[in-house]
């Protein structure tokens, strides 16, 4: 019967999830390394399902042996760490104006990174001819012997810890303005951009670089950053630079809607008679935020992305604001204590605490490691 999946596939799925699993709790562990027994106790896997697992984790390069537990009694259980350097992902935030991309190893540790200039209203051809060979120089800055296809020049194998990279690229995950559809890979109508309206990225990417491809917005690939190395689980990351966008983390994860199209923060409409907004709308709070801006008035400008935060804190009932973009880490001070001042003022009206407001604490690379983790996410059950 064509169409059906058999108990075969369900099967094949629940064994690559348990092995995320496995490998998340390996990951979290660091140079500690975690032993069996306690990777049965954290999983609730059988200790048999367990040795299976991490026989075929060493197999494939991804674990070794770290040394032994102190005994209690009987023989030293071993110790098991991941081998960050075994694979590789890549990371690609495309903004406005600027292309940024950096290499990292399982763990998401950057191992290297560039930025350059790029520009997203040149034709299709034009800036992916940019993206694709920034990708390839990113290799050969990292001295990898890794080609776009995955596969090692010189004839290293992976899996060995030291010498090179070993292993192979995972991917590439992609980092763009939106809207756009994360599950297609499709663009929509990119604000001040309208030509990309249905452009396939993903697949245009993918095609030139013989790789797989993850495309989202890229406020969702720094929320999935931010989530899936522990640092927010109900939160809102404001991302401020050539545009406004926001990323959502609700119940540990990251909140794309229904559409893929959750987050386009900046387009709330605050002030009914303002400005037009290359959106279409009038009033938006990108173009009021922006425009304060553009005239140099950080204070207003904090002061409105305050209000749009205290909205959405009243909305969704989030424990966390973390702000953003190169317009707020150029000087991140006057946009933190605006922003805190407005929640703590709309709270203090509605009888509520403020929630906190941080700046994120990987600063400018927030969106383009995050990117390289929409690649990662799925070996660790994650995104």
């Amino acid at each position: 019967m064509s169409g059906a999946a058999g108990p075969g596939a369900n099967l094949t799925a629940l064994r690559s999830h348990n092995a995320a699993l496995v490998l998340r709790l390996l990951r979290d562990a660091g140079e500690d390394g975690v032993s069996r027994p306690e990777l049965a106790g954290h999983t609730g896997l059988t200790p048999q399902a367990v040795s299976k697992i991490t026989a075929r984790l060493r197999t494939e390069g991804l674990a070794v042996e770290a040394g032994q537990r102190a005994s209690t009694g009987g023989k030293p259980p071993a110790v098991l760490r991941l081998v960050p350097g075994a694979r590789h992902a890549i990371g690609l935030q495309l903004d406005r104006d600027e292309l940024t991309a950096v290499l990292v190893d399982l763990a998401g540790t950057p191992v290297a990174a560039r930025t350059a200039p790029f520009d997203f209203g040149a034709r299709a051809e034009e800036a992916l001819a940019a993206a694709t060979a920034e990708v390839r120089a990113l290799l050969a800055d990292a001295g990898t012997g890794l080609t776009e296809t995955g596969t090692e020049t010189g004839g290293a194998t992976g899996g060995a810890a030291g010498g090179g990279l070993g292993g192979g690229l995972l991917g590439v995950g992609v980092a763009a303005p939106g809207p756009l559809d994360h599950g297609s890979g499709v663009l929509h109508r990119v604000t001040g951009f309208p030509q990309w309206d249905g452009f396939p990225l993903r697949d245009a990417l993918a095609e030139r670089l013989a790789l797989p491809v993850v495309l989202d917005k890229d406020t969702n690939a720094a929320a999935l950053g931010l989530v899936t190395t522990g640092t927010a689980a109900s939160a809102a990351y404001l991302h401020l630079g050539t545009g406004l966008g926001a990323g959502l983390m609700l119940g540990g994860d990251v909140y794309r809607g229904a559409r893929t199209d959750a987050g386009e923060f900046g387009h709330q409409v605050i002030q009914l008679d303002g400005p037009p907004c290359e959106c279409g709308n009038r009033g938006c709070l990108e173009a009021l935020c922006l425009a304060a801006v553009a005239r140099d008035d950080h204070t207003d400008a904090a002061r409105l992305l305050g209000v749009g935060a205290a909205n959405l804190v009243r909305l969704l009932d989030i424990d966390r604001v973390l702000l953003g973009g190169r317009v707020v880490l150029a000087d991140p001070e006057p946009y933190v204590r605006g922003v805190a001042t407005m929640i703590a003022e709309d709270s203090a009206r509605a009888s509520r605490l403020p929630v906190p407001v941080d700046v994120v604490e990987r600063g400018g690379r927030a969106v383009v490691e995050g990117a390289a983790r929409l690649v990662l996410a799925p070996l660790f059950a994650l995104g």
